[in-house]
């Protein structure tokens, strides 16, 4: 027959593969993108599966983010207009752009962003550990001011004598001499971006938008109250799960380890002698 037919008998006996149920891999895909906020696309997700073990083409977590809806809120622009009065302060850029740091504490940044909180405008501050992209200190409030920066300082765990240089943009909120008295007291180094430069803030600024596409977009704030308590479990988030995951999406090769009995920091030496040859710059 096969013969006859002009078939190949390999044809002839040949059976589909049923297709494999794959309701266990979506459910994982879910939970990943929940799990992240709903800010997770295929790419971040598929470095968060593969740290838990589980191997998976961005392909298929595509199909399977669009089979469900899923959507990443970092698909949605946004866009604001904001004018502010530029700092025109002589203190030069200390850091210089140099955001990969071995130590702990040897370079922390700043900057202030904003949050509608029922009819109003907030303001929301954190300070980052450049090492390891840890928020040290938040603070949020009604005014974009010093005392907002101070209350971020006070919220710091880690001893203020081991900083060494205090990175911030040129707006006028740090532009008080309660924050040089700060700095002074701690012998802390204070360094300035360029005007009109934000690439020299590049750190702090990536990390806002994170806050707004993670947090800010995803609530609505009716009290002052209500943003401080949400931002202390986003805070709270961002250093155990996190920033650790938009270290390895930005290319970084450090990874940390925080062990939180002893508040120790481990670093893999390997991992620390290929992200000195990277020489990454944001």
């Amino acid at each position: 027959m096969c013969r006859i037919l002009g078939l190949s008998r390999q044809s002839y006996y040949y059976q589909s593969k049923p297709k494999k149920d794959e309701s266990e891999l979506e459910e994982v895909v879910a939970e990943e993108f929940i799990r992240s906020r709903k800010a997770y696309g295929s790419r971040k997700i598929k470095k968060a599966l593969s740290k838990r073990g589980i191997q998976i083409s961005r392909r298929k977590i595509s199909r399977i983010m669009k089979n469900r809806g899923l959507k990443s809120s970092y698909t949605v622009a946004y866009f604001k207009v904001h004018h502010s009065t530029c700092n025109e302060a002589k203190t030069t850029n200390v850091l210089n752009r140099k955001f990969l740091r071995d130590n702990p504490l040897e370079a922390i940044v700043t900057d202030l962003t904003y949050v509608r909180v029922g009819k109003k405008w907030n303001y929301v501050c954190f300070i980052l550990d450049l090492f390891n992209r840890e928020i040290l200190g938040y603070s949020c409030g009604e005014h974009k001011d010093a005392v907002l920066v101070k209350k971020a300082f006070s919220r710091i765990k880690e001893p203020l004598t081991e900083v060494e240089i205090f990175h911030t943009d040129r707006g006028k909120e740090f532009d008080n001499q309660a924050i040089d008295e700060l700095l002074t007291t701690f012998d802390i180094n204070r360094s300035l971006s360029h005007k009109g430069c934000p690439f020299d803030n590049a750190v702090a600024e990536s990390t806002y938008k994170s806050l707004k596409v993670e947090f800010v977009y995803q609530y609505t704030f009716e009290t002052l109250q209500q943003l401080d308590l949400d931002l202390f479990d986003y805070v709270n988030w961002w250093n155990h799960f996190g920033c650790t995951v938009h270290l390895a999406t930005r290319h970084r090769l450090v990874t940390v380890t925080r062990d939180w009995r002893s508040e120790s920091l481990i670093m893999s030496s390997d991992v620390l002698t290929l992200a000195r040859q990277s020489n990454f710059n944001c």
